[in-house]
């Protein structure tokens, strides 16, 4: 780039005029939310022409008693090329401060002369601030686009107009709720709505690819489909990624940061008022996290910890590549905007909160300010070009009321997010709406009283993950699929509008911490899924039986994720909670015993933080895991009082006395050395030719047969074979709608060899009956005769009626 010369100047009269705009607003509605409606879309920056208009919701400046003249709005322009995207850099910035006006409790500043990011080049960073006997403080932008350097540096303004413009999947959008359309809509309301996908795989951009980025995934995408189009054959790990008609991206929000982190935006000396020039070092944040300790400010942006270059088009080119597949693909965000991380406490004002809870800070849905800002922040991060929203935790939406002192699940907010619009390519739709809601939890009975389908009730066209799909499922225990039928038959019942499937990334995270040992009464794991534990846990959330019976048989939207997948590692890790984090690697003592095998800790790659800290031994790391688990749990983690507990071990952690900065250490080097085991990229030549491909057919099988989406009819079966007799046997069958084919499906889930016969087990009669599909360790031909299954061996006839 050239360099940038031009200084910024405040355009009076439009800061003027959008103060009076303010005014008109609050005076006109009798309902203070409708007012705040209005005007927090204008929030945030937004270029028009060649000015900028920059709006900030500030309670606090009132609160304060800061007066509007003292309050600035904060420039910092480079005058020299920036790379976003690198580790760390050096460049020069001019920085200025111009002045801003105020309406009630918006502050506003319209200036000429900023210079807007693009795909090509870093915009001007922005912020408020304002002088206090205790010095200059400042406030971020919670409504911005673009944040390179994460939530808690200056916000950029980016040409989001521009983005948009020439975004490669205009055309898609274009085409919605027309004849051509690329995926089907129905309407609603007089808008296309995105009909369900026919199944999904979900995604952890951090893990799913080398670089852990979203750039990374799109290149995978862009190597399938140019083979899928050339009719070359996809490679196993390919095949992992491939079958499914839509993704379920986990979230992509600015997340919390902690003193582990470097400040990713360091100014090089003092600030003055005059316009000068700076130097600032920015560092490209990096952190390690699962997606979902977000801070809500910068929501509407993208982490840039999953971009390799800073720049927000990255997302959107991810997303046009899935929409531009041969077979286009559906693009679902994961919005968590249930919580906030305690690290959003300096990031926006005390109005946001309700106050401390399980996951950090409740927000106050009930403030209508706070209202409309969060339906905002989920418009602006879907305008991005999503298809599908799931609402992460959708039962965490709660407000007190004080007069019955009650607490109560806030569904008029719930429902206020169906009832947001996207506008992508100029063309207005509705997104697919999928609620994650396990209501009544956390209440003691939870998961017998959760019932999966409020929503899906109040809303009928919108899906909930089911049952089977939730939290706390464990397939790789013995008895999982009898203790578990009762949820297994509401899916065959009432599943037609629930995401099915048992491998997400939570059901993944809960299986890794089950305790197993050889002690009597440990909890066993299933002996017929494998030999080893590792085997048995990969084998038990990438099963040929469960897969078949979601996508051959059951109704709903089956959803699997990468990682079960390619039978990798997966964990939550963050490195970003200085509180915690001890705590969370304790809970996730067992992973290394059901995923870390001596292969893989002597790998000269792997867990090299761990080895410098002194485990040298793989017994040695697992042994120290459960004894801080167990200890960690008697004294509450308190790591004063933790420390000289596991000295007196003999740990292999540290040179002298253990104290907490040396299990905070531990537990630092454990989340990034996990993180890095569980990065797909490590697995790519482990993956098993034909397990890939069979897995492909299955998810193929449901494509041919959208019916199948369907709750099961009158007069169709699905039972399991009583008694058990040392094994659990599912058996059903079902016709499709307009009569042309007639299916039967038989699986021993798990437990001993079964002998059965199909025909006689769901007493239907012999005749036609062909093999359309069966595990390939299973040699049949006729239905009507006895057949032989293992653990996990399933078959699925099928006839013309």
């Amino acid at each position: 780039m050239s360099e940038n010369t031009t200084t910024c100047t405040v355009h009076d009269t439009r800061t003027k005029r959008l103060c009076e705009w303010t005014a008109e607003q609050l005076a006109a509605p009798d309902d203070p939310f409708d007012a705040a409606k209005a005007i927090v879309e204008r929030l945030g920056a937004h270029l028009d022409g060649d000015i900028a208009e920059f709006g900030f919701w500030t309670p606090e400046l009132l609160d304060d008693d800061i007066e509007p003249e003292n309050v600035y709005l904060e420039l910092f322009t480079p005058v020299e090329e920036v790379d976003p995207g690198a580790e760390e850099a050096t460049s020069r910035f001019r920085h200025e401060r111009v002045p801003t006006q105020r309406e009630g409790e918006y502050t506003w500043a319209a200036v000429e002369g900023v210079q807007a990011g693009t795909r090509d080049s870093l915009g001007s960073l922005y912020r408020l601030t304002y002088e206090t006997d205790g010095g200059w403080e400042t406030i971020q932008d919670p409504l911005a686009y673009s944040v390179p350097f994460g939530a808690y540096a200056p916000a950029e303004l980016y040409d989001i107009d521009a983005l948009d413009t020439e975004r490669a999947d205009r055309e898609y959008f274009e085409s919605l709720g027309n004849e051509d359309e690329p995926i089907a809509t129905s309407e609603h309301d007089g808008l296309p709505r995105v009909d369900p996908a026919t199944n999904l795989l979900e995604l952890h951009p951090g893990t799913a690819s080398a670089k852990g980025s979203l750039a990374g995934l799109t290149r995978r995408y862009e190597e399938i489909a140019r083979k899928q189009r050339e009719g070359e054959e996809l490679t196993p790990m390919e095949q992992n990624f491939a079958g499914y008609d839509g993704v379920q991206v986990m979230p992509i929000a600015p997340i919390t940061e902690g003193e582990y982190q470097p400040d990713h935006f360091e100014i090089e000396g003092d600030l003055s008022d005059e316009v000068n020039e700076i130097e600032i070092t920015t560092r490209s944040p990096n952190m390690v996290n699962w997606g979902y300790d977000i801070v809500i400010s910068g929501f509407s942006a993208v982490n840039p910890g999953v971009l390799e270059t800073g720049r927000p088009d990255e997302l959107v080119d991810f997303i046009a590549t899935l929409h531009g597949m041969p077979e286009p693909m559906r693009v679902v965000f994961d919005i968590a905007l249930g919580h906030a991380d305690d690290g959003a406490i300096p990031l926006l004002n005390d109005y946001f909160f309700e106050g401390p809870g399980m996951y950090g800070q409740e927000l106050d849905y009930r403030h209508p300010t706070v209202r409309a800002i969060l339906l905002e922040l989920q418009r602006r991060k879907m305008n991005w070009g999503a298809d599908g929203i799931r609402v992460d935790g959708a039962q965490d939406f709660t407000y007190w009321d004080p007069e019955t002192e009650e607490e109560y699940h806030d569904d008029e907010y719930l429902a206020a997010m169906d009832e947001v619009t996207q506008v992508v390519a100029g063309t207005e739709y509705r997104p697919w709406m999928i609620y994650e809601d396990g209501r009544p939890w956390p209440e003691e009975d939870w998961e017998l009283a959760s019932t999966y389908r409020e929503l899906i009730e109040e809303h009928p066209h919108s899906f909930q993950w089911g049952p089977v799909t939730f939290a706390h499922n464990t397939p790789a225990i013995l008895t999982f699929w009898a203790s578990k039928w009762w949820r297994v038959e509401e899916l065959a019942d009432m599943g037609d509008h629930w995401i099915s499937g048992v491998a997400n990334h939570d059901t993944m995270r809960r299986g890794a911490q089950v305790e197993v040992g050889e002690e009597w009464d440990a909890t066993q794991e299933n002996p017929y899924l494998s030999d080893t534990l590792r085997g048995t846990i990969e084998r038990a959330y990438d099963n040929p039986a469960s897969n078949m019976l979601m996508y051959c048989f059951l109704p709903g939207v089956p959803m699997d994720f990468t990682h079960a997948n390619a039978r990798a590692p997966w964990y939550f890790v963050r490195d970003t909670d200085d509180t915690w984090n001890v705590k969370v690697v304790a809970n996730g003592a067992y992973f290394v015993d059901w995923y870390v095998t001596e292969e893989a800790f002597t790998d000269s790659e792997q867990f090299t933080r761990l080895k410098e800290l002194g485990f040298e031994t793989l017994d040695g790391l697992r042994d120290f895991g459960h004894t801080l688990a167990a200890m960690g749990e008697a004294v509450d983690y308190d790591l004063d009082e933790l420390a000289p507990l596991l000295d007196a071990t003999n740990p292999p952690l540290g040179d002298g006395p253990l104290g907490p900065g040396d299990l905070e250490s531990y537990a630092l080097a454990w989340m990034r050395d996990v993180a890095e085991f569980a990065n797909l990229s490590h697995y790519e030549e482990d993956q098993d030719a034909d397990r890939t491909a069979f897995d492909l057919r299955v998810r193929e099988f449901r494509h041919e047969r959208p019916w199948l989406r369907e709750t099961l009819a009158d007069g169709e079966v699905f039972d399991y074979r009583h008694p058990t007799d040392q094994s659990v046997v599912y058996y059903g069958c079902r016709s499709a709608p307009d009569g042309s084919e007639e299916l039967l499906f038989v699986a021993n889930m798990e437990g001993r060899p079964a002998t059965v016969t199909p025909t006689e087990l769901a007493e239907v009669s012999e005749r036609g009956w062909e093999v359309a599909l069966a595990t390939p360790t299973v040699d049949v031909d006729d239905a009507s005769e006895q057949l032989t299954l293992d653990d996990s061996e399933a078959v699925v006839f099928s006839r013309t009626i």
